[in-house]
This record gives structure tokens, sequence and C-alpha cells, in this order.
């Protein structure tokens, strides 16, 4: 018996594997612009910063897609979560002001299923294209054992780079900066352990029983925000930004400004999506559950100089990029976010 014979009948498909690569050769290779040095399939990926650059910054981010991928397998639906990945990682470095440069991922599986692998990957490399980064490197894992029957796990790293001047931190916002938010695509990738107990989705059978409508919902892909941002990075007056992921508004808004300033935001300043009133009702849900646990419609939140946001919203007006002025920076006094206005739900519930 071979070698190879005998890795096979421990449940691993080394042809698999590179019929897998195969078919995803191409759209990776696509993603490619003249700083990729290295080919698909080298030991290390190389990738030339240039000399355009006078003091670059270099920011990194890693992230998965959480329990999501539940409901891909259920749905036998890939070629959207990669865009979930890519948005997850790059969407924190583009926060810190950053120009996406490239990803990596990672992927595990039960079983190599050549056509899957392709479709999931292929995701990947289109959206890290849609935001003009490269797909530069990866790893697919067969870990027989390791997972259950048809399921899988997909993290990435992804890099930027951004003029030391013009980096993005918490440091630079200022009492009297207004608060821009970008609306999010729905869900984006957070909070679906909380989905799947509200909605009773324990099973495969119980998510493509729901109506499709509802399934194309919880399914959308999380919103790349660099084609909306990319007209306004480097503007005088962009102080800081705040990718709104797991932790919601209130525990990832206030890493966009320091421990003396504190956010004021109107409720009814940007649209709630139905399905957080739908979450909300059916399970029952505080507003303290909502907040800690959704978007709840806003992806990206800019902290953004006074005389600098009418030139910002206007940049956002030409693109076609719906964009809503939701609160200010002011000095804090107690907490570190205040509200104004009727929220939307109960603060708790008896």
């Amino acid at each position: 018996m071979t070698d190879e014979s005998a890795y096979a009948a421990s449940g691993v498909s080394v042809e698999a594997g590179k019929e897998s690569v195969a078919q995803m050769q191409a759209a990776v290779e696509a993603t490619y612009t003249d700083s990729v040095l290295s080919p698909l399939g080298s030991f290390g990926s190389a990738f030339a910063l240039g000399q355009a650059l006078h003091d670059p910054v270099l920011i990194s981010g890693t992230d998965g897609v959480g329990t999501k991928l539940l409901l891909t397998i259920a749905a036998q639906k890939y070629d959207t979560i990669g865009q979930d990945l890519v948005a997850m990682v790059m969407n924190d470095v583009l926060a810190q002001g950053a120009k996406p440069l490239f990803m990596l991922d990672y992927l595990a599986v039960d079983k190599m299923r050549p056509e899957v692998v392709a479709t999931l990957v292929k995701g990947v490399a289109q959206a890290t294209k849609t935001i003009g980064a490269s797909l530069i490197g990866g790893e697919s894992a067969e870990l027989p054992g390791m997972y259950a029957k048809n399921h899988y796990d997909l993290a990435g790293f992804g890099v930027g780079v951004v003029e030391r001047d013009a980096l993005l931190s918490a440091e630079n916002a200022q009492a009297g900066d207004v608060l821009i938010g970008l609306p999010s695509s729905g869900l984006h990738s957070n909070g679906y352990s909380l989905v799947r107990r509200v909605l009773g989705l324990e099973t495969d059978a119980d998510f493509t029983k729901l109506p499709e409508a509802m399934q194309q919902t919880l399914l959308e892909p999380t919103r790349l925000y660099q084609p909306a941002l990319n007209p306004i990075l480097g503007m005088d007056g962009l102080h800081s930004m705040a990718h709104i992921t797991g932790g919601g508004i209130v525990e990832n808004l206030p890493r966009a400004y320091d421990e003396t300033l504190a956010a004021e935001l109107e409720w009814g300043s940007w649209p709630i999506l139905p399905i957080f009133d739908i979450l909300q009702k059916q399970g029952n849900l505080s507003l303290e559950d909502m907040l800690l646990t959704f978007n709840n419609g806003l992806g990206m939140v800019l902290a953004v100089a006074p005389d600098a946001v009418n030139a910002m919203m206007q940049q956002f007006n030409t693109h076609d990029e719906p964009a809503y002025i939701i609160g200010k920076l002011q000095p804090r006094t107690t907490s570190d976010i205040e509200w104004k206005g009727q929220a939307p739900w109960p603060m708790t519930f008896d």
C-alpha cells in the first residue's frame, strides 16, 4: 500500500485537494496585482509595498464568520460567505484609514469536496478583488474526525497600509465631532447564535422551512465598506471610525474616541431594518440585548470635524452612498454613550 493510499484510507484525499486548488486558481490569480511577487502554491506569499509611500504603517486584522456558517450548510449555499469573511477582516483594517492590500484565508473541512471548496474560495477572491486587494495565499485543510459531516470553518487574515500622518485613531477624535453612520446590509456576521435560538433553528430543516425571503435576509453578506469610504479616506477632518461588529454600537463606537469623550446618539436618525424588529419581537429581547448583540442598521460610524461634514456628505451623495448624521461627540460626564429620543424597544422586560 502506498503512502497516499494509506492517507486516503484515513480519510484524507490528496487528489481532491489538488482538484480544489485547480478549480479555485483562476479566481485567486484574478486578484493579483503587480505587487504580488509569488505564485499560488509558494511556501510564503510575497507582496511588494513599492516606493510611493513616505512613512507607511501596516494595519492587520484577522477574523472568522461565526455560526452564520451553519446557515450556509443548511442552505447548501456557499457563494456569499466569502464576502462575509473579507468584510469582517478588512472593514476592521479600513476603520483605521488603511487601504486594503492583501488577504490570506484558512478553510478547514470534514471532507474535501472540490466544488464546494472552490466556491467558498472564489467568494473570498471576488470580495477581495472588489475592495482592490489581492488574495495572495491561504490554506485548505481536510480534517476527518474534527468536523461533523458537511461542516467547515473559515477564517482570514488581512493587511492594509496607511501613511502614518493619515492614520485614524481614537486620539484624533474631538468634542464637537459629528458622527456619520453608514447603513449595514443586515445582520452582517454577528449574533447568529442568538438568531438561531430566537428563530428555533436547531436543524438544517428548520432553516430550509423558513420563507425564502427570510432565508435570503439571514444569508445577506456583510457589507464591504471600502467602495463607499475610498473617496473620503485622507480627507481633512476625518478623525476616526468604528466598525460595528460583535458587541454592537455600545461596545464598538467607544473604541473610536478616548475616555474623556462620549457619543450623543439620536434615535430615529438612521433606518432600522425590519429583521431587527422581527428578532426583537419574536425573541422578546430588551433594548440592552439588541444593542449588545446586533448592529441594528449601522455598520460603520465616522467621527468628523464639523467643518468637514458638508464636504463628506456631498461625497457620499455624489457616489449614491447613503449616510446619516446620527449624533456628535461631547465631553464625557457619566456614560460613554448618551441616547436621545424615543428608543425603538423597551429597556428591559419583567
